[in-house]
């Protein structure tokens, strides 16, 4: 299985079945598991705590770190799909409905394209913040 043949609603469903095969649906609480989602987003971080910029791109490709990278991101992204399946998320309406809210937001050549310019330098009709 890959990106290119896998489907959301195919993970979302192993999700599911995985959690009912445990008997943890009680456990499964948005509370519950948006917390789980920023731990193991924690976890992800700490791979690249202390590493620069360019660091941080090698660490994704030595093997034994690049494992450690795709069992956190796994970790993330299973919590949040267990989150869509308990909150009746659409997650791909929800992805493409917020790039279509950040297009308006951040319209292409609108925004400094390199952090060269401070977020206090950006063009008065931008109130948001840069992603």
């Amino acid at each position: 299985m890959s990106d290119t043949t896998t489907t959301l609603a195919h993970l979302r469903a192993e999700v599911e079945r995985f959690v009912a095969e445990r008997d943890w649906e009680i456990y499964h609480t948005p509370k519950s598991l948006s917390m789980s989602i920023a731990i193991e987003a924690a976890e992800l971080m700490e791979l690249f705590q202390w590493h620069g910029n360019e660091g941080s791109r090698v660490v994704a490709t030595e093997p034994a770190r690049r494992a450690a990278l795709t069992d956190e991101l796994a970790d993330v992204l299973i919590y949040a799909l267990a989150l869509a399946n308990v909150t009746d998320i659409d997650v791909s309406e929800a992805v493409l409905a917020k790039l279509a809210r950040n297009q308006v937001r951040f319209p292409p050549g609108k925004l400094p394209s390199r952090h060269s310019t401070p977020a206090g330098d950006l063009p008065a009709e931008n109130t948001g913040t840069i992603p």
